[in-house]
């Protein structure tokens, strides 16, 4: 199992950073990406539909000989992420526990914001985790639907998305928020952005560094690390191919994604 590569699946583009902060921690390891961008964004779907759509990712990745998957998608994670987990005799970890565990590892957060998509902010998944593990936290969720999309078109330095984000941001910052959890894979793609548009004191949340934190310590506990000396390999695998998820790979990724294949899901 040590040398199989790790499946991270995503709607399209965020689980990139996902990616990149994996490479980054764990450089041995092989990882084999699915986007599924023929059917994103996610964040707009029913929940018995995003659960079907997981489940065929998952499908892809086990069919594929992954040793873990990792569901780099706040929106599953928080809809499909327990069934995944019954259905499949694989670790498989979600982005929102690990997130979660960041935020509060500052024991002066009281004030939390959290940017999501709307079916992440529907599904309470943050909320719920945040409220359970510390009493006294006021939270606040805004849905921010238009970012992912942005994000995909590589609209990330666009005077438009700044715009937005203002929008998005101002009612949390009027709130006096102290956090920000970047509840979406695809945000940290504009930490940039956000650094200008937010008091210096507000601590980001960012859900790929966390992610792959939390991946790290599970692959360690269950003895799944690949070997030091290997050099892990990246292989992608998309829903639908385009011209903007490849210049996206080649901006975002440690390293180059080389040929990207073509994935065909259950019904896709």
């Amino acid at each position: 199992m040590k040398s199989g590569p790790l499946g991270i699946f995503d709607s399209g583009v965020g689980g990139l950073t996902v990616v990149r902060a994996v490479q980054d921690l764990l450089p041995a390891e092989d990882i084999l990406y699915l986007g599924d961008t023929a059917r994103m964004p996610y964040g707009s779907k029913s929940p018995e539909t995003i659960r079907q759509f997981a489940d065929e990712d998952a499908r892809f990745l086990l069919a594929h000989g992954v040793k873990g998957i990792v569901v780099a998608c706040n929106t599953a994670t928080a809809h499909a992420l327990p069934s995944l987990r019954e259905k499949f005799q694989l670790p498989i970890l979600g982005v929102i526990e690990a997130g979660v565990d960041a935020a509060l590892a500052n024991p002066q957060a009281q004030r939390i914001g959290i940017i999501a998509t709307r079916g992440t902010i529907r599904s309470h998944a943050y909320q719920h985790a945040l409220a359970l593990r510390r009493t006294g936290l006021l939270i606040h969720a805004q849905a921010a639907p238009l970012l992912a999309p942005l994000v995909e078109e590589d609209w990330i330095d666009h005077p438009a998305t700044e715009l937005i984000l203002k929008a998005y941001l101002d009612p949390l910052i009027e709130k006096g928020i102290d956090t920000l959890m970047l509840a979406c894979t695809h945000y940290p793609l504009l930490i940039s952005v956000l650094r200008k548009l937010l008091p210096e004191d507000v601590f980001l949340v960012d859900s790929a560094t966390t992610c792959a934190e939390h991946l790290q310590r599970e692959l360690t506990r269950l003895d799944l690390l690949a070997p030091d000396s290997h050099e892990g390999k990246l292989e992608v695998h998309l829903t639908d191919l385009s011209e903007e998820f490849e210049v996206l790979a080649r901006r975002f990724l440690r390293k180059a994604p080389g040929r990207i294949q073509r994935a065909v899901l259950g019904g896709a």
